[in-house]
């Protein structure tokens, strides 16, 4: 990797963790979602970036891919465990992080201390030749000691520049793999742990979206849409808010976008037996003395 690309990958890491910093003087009690989410977002772009994705705020057992939606009135209630997941691109080089706050009450504090233990020790490790199989292990004999179960259908995976997943998947469990990180490689370790059965399901609710691929379309507005989130996002993930706040409600046009095979969306994910899931990210590029970018 050349020097350039790493000090563009510490550069975004530089960022989310200001943002991350200041996330945690306005997630608090009876702040609205939507509110959050722009003010954090707007956070990244005063500091010199722009958001990878939009930013995640999923509560409680939703898991993940919950951002807010264009007319938000949800806001945080005493008690709520909800996770913050930013994420920063700085000229295409992505830095990911996530924490998770408990509101008002400390009732899965040993939760959320035992996935903060479990990234912590699974990036301990990280080094060039690793098989992913022995980070899923670390994660999960840090989330069974503390009695806990990782979560076996989400987890971790590799970043490029532009390319928020771009085909490996480090797993939160042991599940024998034998591929193994490479030198110069990043990867975001993304550790979920759960009191509850370990695995996610898909909902109906979808706000997040991405570009498949570019594709031939008939009516002008459509055209017009696809145009521009090919020119601001390429294929890194926006929020329905986003194209809203530009061209009005839309919805007929994404789901026709979907159906054609140009857009995909993210259906928000939830813990399968409906309790509470906590998470923690940390960036961190493969190096024979590897660099955590968020932390």
């Amino acid at each position: 990797m050349k020097e350039e690309e790493i000090k563009s990958y510490l550069r975004a890491g530089e960022i989310a963790k200001e943002v991350v910093e200041f996330s945690k003087k306005i997630v608090k009690e009876g702040e609205n979602l939507l509110e959050i989410c722009e003010k954090l977002e707007g956070k990244i772009l005063e500091l010199g970036g722009k958001p990878a994705f939009p930013v995640n705020l999923s509560i409680n057992e939703i898991a993940a891919h919950d951002t807010a939606r264009p007319n938000e009135d949800r806001v945080l209630k005493y008690g709520d465990v909800v996770k913050v997941d930013i994420g920063v691109h700085y000229n295409g080089y992505i830095a990911d992080t996530a924490y998770t706050i408990e509101i008002g009450t400390s009732k899965y504090e040993k939760l959320i201390s035992a996935c903060e233990e479990a990234l912590s020790e699974a990036l301990k490790i990280v080094r060039p030749g690793i098989k992913i199989s022995e980070i899923g292990k670390k994660i999960e004999e840090v989330s069974t000691k503390n009695g806990f179960t990782p979560v076996v259908n989400l987890g971790g995976h590799s970043i490029d520049r532009f390319n928020l997943h771009s085909g490996k998947s480090i797993p939160n469990y042991d599940n024998r793999s034998s591929k193994r990180l490479e030198e110069g490689e990043v990867i975001a370790i993304e550790p979920f742990l759960t009191i509850g059965a370990g695995r996610v399901v898909e909902t109906k609710d979808s706000e997040i979206f991405s570009l498949i691929e570019e594709k031939p379309v008939r009516e002008n507005l459509a055209r017009e849409v696809l145009k521009y989130i090919v020119d601001e996002y390429k294929k890194l993930p926006f929020a329905r808010r986003w194209i809203f706040k530009k061209f009005g409600n839309v919805d007929f046009i994404l789901s026709s976008l979907v159906g054609m095979g140009i857009l995909k969306n993210y259906p928000v994910l939830k813990e399968d037996s409906r309790k509470v899931i906590v998470q923690a990210e940390h960036t961190v590029i493969v190096l024979k003395e590897p660099l955590v970018t968020t932390r």
